[in-house]
């Protein structure tokens, strides 16, 4: 795991549909992070930007975020000129919004574009992503495969991200579209990466190498870190992926989860009041 601490601002990965008109819980934590500052929204991910701007602007305007510029770029050759960017020079956070993820990547990967999100990341402003621009985050992403079924071995197409978040893989829309099979596929490929699995209108924050996960949804971890088998090497193509010894969490709102441990924060306190309490307590 790549060293995350230091005066780097936090990451939001959303898994899609978070609430824009009620609580906005999630927003709502993103608009404090920007306090008052500019926020970028990138609508890079789709190729009908059209509405997606003038949403955010509604929701992220009623939590007191009016300095609001759209990023759109329609070409590669846009985002390596670099004018397009001028207004993330003073920028305190971007929001990437949903679509494709490929995009996002083939269109401003190694670009000014993504080294001035770098930039504002490392001087403390915020960066988040909903959907694809969850997505994109990780080491690697899902561009393709199916869900609602067992994983079936050559079915999934993974590309790389922007490793914002590095060593993890995460998926959106996650129990929705009932993606779990996918995720074990993934993780089986490259057991290094930790498979993060999130709920529509929930998100992790990440701050330095831990999250916390907000919204009402879950979020599914899949570490196949320890796996004693795999057949996804040997295995014929449509075969159903085994997996043998994963290790999963499941993380609601509030939960908080070490990146370089890879095990929920507070979990070993909780194991250990546990012992004391059940000590001496056997009367027989």
């Amino acid at each position: 795991m790549a060293d995350l601490e230091g005066q780097n601002g936090p990451l939001f990965a959303i898994g899609g549909h978070e609430d824009k008109e009620g609580r906005k819980v999630i927003l709502d934590a993103i608009a404090k992070h920007v306090a008052g500052g500019r926020l970028v929204i990138a609508t890079v991910a789709s190729h009908r930007p059209e509405g997606y701007f003038d949403n955010y602007c509604a929701a992220f305007g009623a939590l007191g975020v009016t300095d609001l510029v759209e990023l759109y770029v329609s070409e590669r050759g846009e985002a390596v000129d670099g004018e397009i960017g001028r207004a993330l020079a003073d920028a305190a956070g971007v929001f990437f919004t949903g679509g494709d993820q490929l995009r996002i990547v083939s269109q401003i990967g190694d670009t000014p574009i993504e080294a001035m999100v770098r930039d504002i990341h490392r001087r403390g402003g915020v960066i988040a992503g909903t959907s694809a621009g969850a997505s994109m985050q990780g080491d690697t992403m899902l561009v393709a495969g199916s869900g609602s079924e067992s994983h079936r071995i050559g079915d999934l197409h993974m590309a790389p991200g922007l490793a914002l978040i590095p060593d993890v893989i995460i998926d959106q829309h996650f129990a929705e579209r009932g993606r779990i099979g996918r995720l074990l596929g993934a993780v089986a490929h490259n057991p290094r990466l930790l498979g993060i699995g999130i709920d529509e209108d929930t998100a992790i924050k990440v701050t330095g190498s831990t999250f916390e996960v907000l919204g009402s949804g879950g979020v599914t971890i899949v570490d196949a870190a320890r796996v004693t088998r795999s057949n996804i090497a040997e295995a014929k193509p449509e075969r159903v992926l085994s997996l043998y010894d994963v290790t999963l969490h499941a993380l609601s709102a509030g939960d908080r989860f070490d990146l370089e441990t890879r095990r929920p924060l507070g979990c070993e306190d909780d194991q250990r009041e546990q012992k004391v309490e059940g000590t001496g307590n056997d009367t027989g």
